[in-house]
């Protein structure tokens, strides 16, 4: 479909004026020294091997402590038979979607990197099934999705625990004894890419980050402009309450990618798609444009949501390769 939206060179050029929100920094500072309830100390991440059926690929079924040291779960994929610490990558899932089955998503371990796939809180109903409950902490109502969850506090918000656990998770394979800790990337399409910018603001020294089509971007101006779900959420969130759509942006502005991608330094590889229509590529490259590490993009012109699916696969195992090798990454983006 054709773009609503901005051209590509107006995209490039656009910077819109984002404040900040005041104690951007110390919020995110002091979600992360949390401890879970009682000072009690977090527990252990946890490695099960499983028999997956396979005999290329251990897999592992991971649980790590996250928000409030509750279990958040996961697969961890290696190539059978490696030896000595491995690049990782670390990868967030879309909206909806779980972790799914142990023998699914091999492409990474395949590759001959360790792959962790975080389970999304509450998520899994869409593609792939899910295994994490999420815990609300109480709320003045919502709408059906996520965007809204504890939308009246940073504090109670659903992204706060979202974006703790995916922290963690990098921190515990940054302590496993098979991966390099100074070679680990993260990675997502749409939430998952909104994720992957949180955490790359979040977590320094990181070897790289690979957000595509990445959603939680702009969020006051995708709300306004997407026609689709779920940024249509916080539409109808606020059809209901009009009373509230100051602090409903100033909650959701502590979860925005382009706050995070000013505080990020890994090298970066975006993926943006102009005909998104639900992640707008305007408020892509808002992140984008912001970004304060090295960066690269490819944009697929033609293309939707989906992005440049398994094209864009291929140019992010060249990328990996290149980075984790110390390679040049940088090229010439690609329209």
């Amino acid at each position: 479909m054709p773009s609503a939206d901005l051209t590509l060179a107006e995209c490039r050029a656009y910077r819109p004026e984002l404040p900040l929100p005041d104690g951007f920094d110390a919020f995110w500072s002091d979600t992360l020294d949390e401890r879970a309830p009682g000072g009690a100390p977090d527990r252990r991440p946890r490695f099960d091997e499983v028999d997956s059926g396979l005999v290329q690929v251990r897999a592992y079924d991971v649980s790590v402590p996250g928000h409030d040291g509750r279990p958040v779960r996961g697969w961890l994929r290696m190539p059978a038979g490696a030896t000595g610490p491995l690049g990782c990558v670390v990868e967030f899932l879309g909206y909806g979607r779980g972790r799914g089955l142990a023998h699914e998503q091999l492409m990474w371990a395949c590759a001959g990197y360790a792959h962790l796939v975080m389970d999304t809180r509450g998520q899994g109903w869409s593609s792939a099934t899910g295994d994490t409950p999420d815990t609300d902490p109480g709320s003045a109502g919502s709408v059906p999705g996520f965007l809204t969850r504890g939308v009246e506090s940073p504090a109670t918000h659903y992204y706060r625990r979202v974006f703790t656990d995916a922290v963690r998770c990098v921190r515990a394979m940054r302590e496993h004894p098979e991966v390099d800790p100074a070679r680990i990337v993260v990675t997502g399409v749409s939430q998952g890419g909104g994720i992957a910018l949180a955490v790359a603001g979040l977590v320094p020294g990181l070897a790289g980050v690979m957000p595509d089509v990445p959603f939680l971007c702009n969020i006051p101006r995708a709300a306004r402009i997407a026609a689709t779900p779920p940024y249509t959420e916080i539409a109808a969130y606020l059809r209901l309450h009009r009373d509230r759509v100051e602090p409903v942006f100033h909650t959701l502005s502590y979860f925005d990618g382009a706050h995070h991608a000013t505080r990020a330094t890994a090298p970066a590889l975006f993926s943006i798609a102009m005909a998104d229509d639900v992640c707008p590529p305007s408020t892509c490259f808002t992140a984008y444009n912001r970004y304060a590490g090295p960066k690269d993009v490819r944009v697929y012109e033609f293309n939707g949501h989906e992005g440049g699916a398994e094209h864009h696969r291929a140019e992010q195992l060249a990328w990996v390769r290149a980075l984790f090798a110390g390679l040049p990454t940088d090229r010439t983006d690609r329209a």
